[in-house]
């Protein structure tokens, strides 16, 4: 059964950089880069406890082909997970813990 998925307010923003700066490095780049990031979270609704908890309950998945991490908690009361960021590798982990 596929779980019901919310996203954290800033989820939108960190995409739309995300695919701003990969448009900006080569023409097309940045709809790869949203292609990957919804396949992603198809396989978070389907299966999200699957997915190793990395912090205290927050489990991240790798997006295919970029150096970004998807960030979610599973709620299994309400059969739902919440997408916490869409994050980089390279930026501070710190910035998207804020958001818990």
């Amino acid at each position: 059964m596929a779980f019901i998925l919310l996203f954290a307010a800033e989820v939108q923003e960190d995409l739309q950089q995300g695919i701003d700066w990969y448009n900006e490095q080569q023409k097309g780049l940045g709809s790869r880069f949203f292609t990957s990031v919804k396949e992603q979270i198809t396989r978070i609704s389907k299966s999200p406890a699957s997915i190793a908890i990395r912090y205290d309950e927050v489990r991240c998945v790798k997006i295919r082909d970029f150096p970004y991490l998807i960030h979610f908690m599973i709620f299994p009361d309400t059969n739902t997970v919440k997408i916490i960021a869409v994050f980089s590798t390279h930026r501070d982990p710190q910035m998207w813990k804020s958001r818990l």
